[in-house]
């Protein structure tokens, strides 16, 4: 069904159509695995909202999801504990995220699920996974983990 090019024990690249999305969202959230910290980099547009949206509710999330663009961090309860997206796309540096509770989620030990981490590069864990979202061509996505 998907077209997975592994090139790293830790590492996939997949493409996908938003019909599988809820698929992919489960095979990524493996390859998470005990990892907490996931940043999601890509272009406006790219899914990185629709994808976080796909794994929390892999993650049994029940309710509304919305995106925290404005709000900077959403909190979410699954079934594993609680659940952090965060966008950073708003913030102008480091220290604004800094002060928005941003580190705070990030050292937490929950999941935390991040958009935009170029916006604060040095507040991310050496551990952290890092996903790249790109738009293809006739509605498809790739997406590479490592």
């Amino acid at each position: 069904m998907f077209d997975y090019t592994p090139f790293y024990i830790c590492c996939m690249e997949l493409l996908y159509r938003l019909d599988d999305i809820n698929e992919v969202a489960a095979d990524v959230l493996k390859a998470f695995g005990e990892r907490n910290v996931i940043a999601f980099s890509g272009e406006m547009g790219s899914g990185k909202t629709t994808l976080i949206h796909a794994v929390c509710r892999q993650l049994g999330v029940k309710g509304n999801m919305g995106s925290p663009t404005f709000s900077i961090i959403n909190e979410y309860e699954g079934e594993r504990g609680p659940v952090f997206h965060i966008d950073l796309y708003r913030c102008r540096d480091e220290e604004e995220a800094i002060r928005a509770g941003v580190e705070d989620c990030i050292y937490s030990g929950c999941l935390c699920l991040v958009e935009w981490p170029e916006k604060a590069p040095s507040l991310f864990p050496e551990e952290t996974i890092r996903v790249s979202l790109t738009e293809k061509d006739e509605g498809r996505r790739k997406i590479s983990v490592t």
